[in-house]
């Protein structure tokens, strides 16, 4: 595709994956076409948009309806002390534009749920989940199996943070399908049981290890390298310097 071809000024920005030869210049076209949908350019957002857009990715899909605000800025680092007021898209957009002007940005200013989600994810190959409540993990885990898009998503929580892939609507070694988002959460803990971080903190710099975490599955799963985290999950503690995967599977039948 024409659109994939690599200038002399991009093969030098892109010059430490070329080299990789899981990447190379194949790789680099795969991100250069790809479109990748993420959701909330906050806490984790910030760090997988800033990732992607310096990876090379062509295009980068914003859903955030939220401003900026001054508590946002101990985590959300895409943003800066004069984006106050401003428009999280917005922010995010021209953070990017500064970072790495190939990246197009496609800002979406609007509240994800049941009844959008689907149209929009079918606009992406791949989706990343920053928001921070169950009802909308639900519904843009629902729309990317409907759509067959593989999806990100994270979670965070003062000290404490989880990361998965995935792909439900793919099969594995055994012919059963791999596991849905409610395999992993079959409904929703009660309202009031997790509380927000405005209620019991974060530490920012949380955020950006497991941000950073989904992007890298990202750049894995849009050049086709490694082993993403499908039918894992991976545990962070924070003070204890811990990493832990437990493994999941579908519902039995």
């Amino acid at each position: 595709m024409t659109d994939a071809i690599l200038s002399d000024e991009e093969l030098e920005r892109y010059a430490r994956h070329i080299v990789l030869p899981e990447i190379g210049g194949a790789g680099q076209q795969k991100l250069k076409r790809a479109r990748v949908l993420v959701l909330g350019a906050g806490g984790l957002g910030a760090p997988v948009l800033q990732y992607l857009a310096a990876a090379g990715v062509g295009t980068l899909g914003i859903v955030d309806d939220d401003h900026v605000s001054l508590s946002n800025l101990q985590r959300q680092i895409i943003h800066a002390t004069d984006a106050v007021g401003v428009s999280k898209a917005e922010s995010a957009k021209a953070a990017i534009e500064r970072l790495n002007p190939h990246t197009r940005v496609e800002m979406h200013l609007l509240r994800l749920d049941s009844t959008n989600a689907g149209a929009l994810v079918a606009r992406y190959d791949l989706v990343v989940d920053g928001s921070d409540n169950f009802e909308t993990r639900y519904a843009l885990a629902d729309a990317c199996a409907e759509k067959k898009v593989p999806f990100i998503t994270a979670a965070v929580g003062r000290f404490d943070g989880s990361l998965t892939v995935l792909k439900p609507y793919e099969k594995a070694a055994d012919g059963r399908l791999l596991p849905s988002y409610r395999d992993l959460f079959p409904e929703a803990p009660p309202p009031g049981l997790v509380p927000s971080c405005a209620e019991a903190g974060i530490v920012g710099a949380l955020t950006g290890v497991m941000g950073t975490l989904e992007a890298m599955e990202a750049i894995k799963l849009i050049t086709g390298i490694g082993e993403p985290l499908v039918g894992r999950l991976l545990l962070y503690d924070a003070l204890a310097c811990r990493f832990e995967t437990v493994r999941y599977g579908p519902k039995p039948a």
